[in-house]
Formats: structure tokens, C-alpha cells, sequence
């Protein structure tokens, strides 16, 4: 059985995945390597994969999300975090 990609908008981008993908995954394979700023300024990014380090933190839809504990879902809209 094939699975039919499905497209999100990440920072205003359409990005193509498939299903069972991650935000935090969606994000790595777009070339997005930082989904937030520390309060230096200093990018942060996924680094437990099962969040614990909350350094995935986007917003999805309006809310924020761990990127690396929710799964894409069709016109999903994603913003890194400032």
C-alpha cells in the first residue's frame, strides 16, 4: 500500500511529507536546522528525539507544540518559535 504524501506550511513554505512523519522530522528535511532562539539568540534545536529537552517547541496551528511528539497532518501550519 502507498502512502500519499501530504503537504504542511512551515515559516510560510509549503514542505511535501509523508504520513507518520514528525514536525521535528518535516523540519530536518526541509533544511530547517533551528526551530527556535535561545534568549541569547543562539539557535536551538531537536536534540532528545522524545521530549525531554523541549528544544523542538514550534507553533502548530496557533498552539505551541513539541515538534518531535506530533505528527504531520495535512495543511498543517507550522512557525519556528523566536
Amino acid at each position: 500500500m502507498t502512502k500519499t504524501p501530504l503537504v504542511l506550511r512551515v515559516n510560510g513554505r509549503d514542505i511535501t511529507v509523508t504520513p507518520g512523519t514528525t514536525v521535528a522530522a518535516a523540519l530536518a528535511l526541509s533544511g530547517l536546522t533551528a526551530t527556535r532562539t535561545s534568549v541569547n539568540g543562539e539557535p536551538r534545536s531537536a536534540v532528545c528525539g522524545m521530549g525531554i529537552c523541549q528544544e523542538c517547541r514550534v507553533h502548530v496551528d496557533g498552539r505551541v507544540r513539541l515538534g518531535c511528539q506530533t505528527l504531520c497532518a495535512p495543511g498543517m501550519v507550522v512557525e519556528s518559535m523566536p
